[in-house]
């Protein structure tokens, strides 16, 4: 039943990638759609080189300043769309779930393999955690290395944690990003 979609998708995204076209709405919506798939039908969907993604590197700053402005300017604390995928609101390709953390598919993968593992309690910046938060940010920690092995990340991985408008975070609540399956570069960014 999702060969089509799946033919379709695969198609697109190969000519995406081939061409550098990452800014068309069909790439943004053929996102959207894999959502739809099992995780196990969408081999072909993964990228193996991903150096850009929807609107590059400037558009995930421009996210991340307008996600500052809008948090100054709200003095309570915004509901972001990562509370909506914990309270199901909206959908995710959830990968992982126990009583302190969520995991699940990053819509706008960076590499083949490109999950994010969150707190269910909501804590807008690194920068903000308190020692109450110790316990917690080793949980996020060690599940973000279970779930690696399991995904088949051997060879390695990288976790990344934005912080702020310099640290190009777009949504304030922190996640870990876990970005693994081809060859990191460094410095990254």
């Amino acid at each position: 039943e999702h060969t089509a979609i799946l033919r379709f998708a695969c198609v697109l995204r190969r000519m995406a990638v081939c061409s550098g076209h990452f800014l068309s709405p069909g790439w943004r919506l053929l996102n959207l759609a894999a959502l739809l798939l099992p995780r196990r039908v969408q081999p072909c969907l993964q990228l193996q080189r991903c150096a850009s993604s929807v609107g590059g590197r400037d558009d995930e700053v421009s996210k991340a300043q307008q996600a500052d402005r809008a948090r100054r300017s709200d003095r309570a604390q915004p509901t972001t769309i990562f509370s909506k995928i914990i309270d199901r609101t909206i959908p995710a390709d959830i990968i992982y779930e126990d009583k302190k953390c969520l995991a699940f598919w990053d819509v706008n993968p960076q590499a083949p393999l490109h999950f994010l593992v969150i707190p269910k309690t909501p804590i807008p910046r690194i920068s903000e955690v308190t020692e109450d938060d110790t316990e917690l940010l080793g949980h996020l920690l060690v599940t973000a290395s279970q779930l690696a092995k399991k995904e088949g990340l051997e060879e390695g991985y990288r976790l990344v944690i934005n912080d702020g408008k310099h640290g190009a975070q777009s949504v304030y609540h922190l996640h870990i990003h876990v970005i693994g399956g081809r060859q990191m570069g460094w410095p990254p960014g």
